[in-house]
């Protein structure tokens, strides 16, 4: 028995159905049209080696076409620096990276996706394993390397998605690469919010990928993204790799909690 993609009765399934279905088949079109343009023109700058801007373009399309309105709130560092934030989805990453053209530090199994996996290393995402702690402990070097660039990198500490409202716990291990930084760097926390979105977006729990982005992709409306550029702080002035990371947990968690309470956040 089909069920309708917005989960309401079945006095409107067949054309609720029908629109979720239809709205699917554009956005995928939409973003494979996209995504025919983006690729050779990226080939075409890597031939000349230049910096290609094309993942960006093209993620940044990616969440245009979802329906994201995609603003930024706070002072942003644009290079030398190192982004925290929170996760609530897959769609975190078109955000963000079309909104600061920064790459990611992702967990490994993501590099096999189809598509996706493919995306991700074009533009230059760190993959690491979250559950080798040996694996771990040798990409510390691959982090700093990448550090040693000027583009941005963008780290999600919670080690997986939340439901938005709330934060897991932030995991340490990957500032081990800011103890000490290899260089004069910033770490600048930041918080995404999606607003009355956020519910309907979050990936959570056992949900299938295909299952979540189906259900994105079937959702009518604009999706109100918002990335807050919290206060930056220099790494070295904290320790070591825990009390970096409890700096920035307890940054995003205050602004979380501004956020929740109508209250400014920047």
């Amino acid at each position: 028995m089909a069920y309708p993609l917005t989960g309401k009765d079945n006095s409107g399934q067949s054309l609720t159905s029908f629109a979720g279905l239809l709205l699917i088949g554009l956005r995928v079109t939409a973003i494979g049209i996209s995504l025919i343009i983006s690729l050779p023109l990226h080939f075409l700058w890597r031939l000349f080696r230049l910096p290609s801007p094309w993942p960006r373009f093209f993620l940044r399309l990616v969440s245009l076409n979802c329906g994201a309105i995609v603003k930024t709130r706070g002072k942003r560092l644009k290079q030398d620096v190192f982004y925290v934030s929170n996760h609530i989805s897959w769609f975190d990453i078109p955000v963000i990276a079309g909104g600061t053209g920064c790459t990611f530090i992702a967990k490994d199994d993501i590099a096999n996706w189809p598509v996706i996996g493919w995306l991700c290393r074009a533009n230059k995402t760190i993959f690491v394993s979250r559950t080798d702690r040996m694996k771990v402990s040798g990409q510390v070097g691959i982090i700093r390397e990448a550090i040693e660039e000027r583009y941005p990198i963008t780290v999600f500490p919670e080690g997986t998605t939340s439901d938005g409202l709330g934060l897991l716990p932030f995991k340490p291990s990957l500032f081990q690469a800011m103890a000490p930084p290899p260089k004069q760097i910033m770490v600048q926390p930041m918080l995404l919010a999606y607003g009355r979105a956020t519910t309907e977006i979050a990936w959570v729990g056992d949900e299938p990928a295909a299952d979540n982005a189906k259900r994105l992709f079937a959702r009518f409306g604009i999706i109100q993204a918002t990335l807050y550029f919290l206060e930056p702080f220099d790494p070295a002035d904290f320790g070591d790799r825990k009390a970096i990371c409890a700096e920035a947990e307890r940054r995003i968690a205050k602004a979380l909690s501004a956020f929740q309470s109508g209250k400014p956040v920047v």
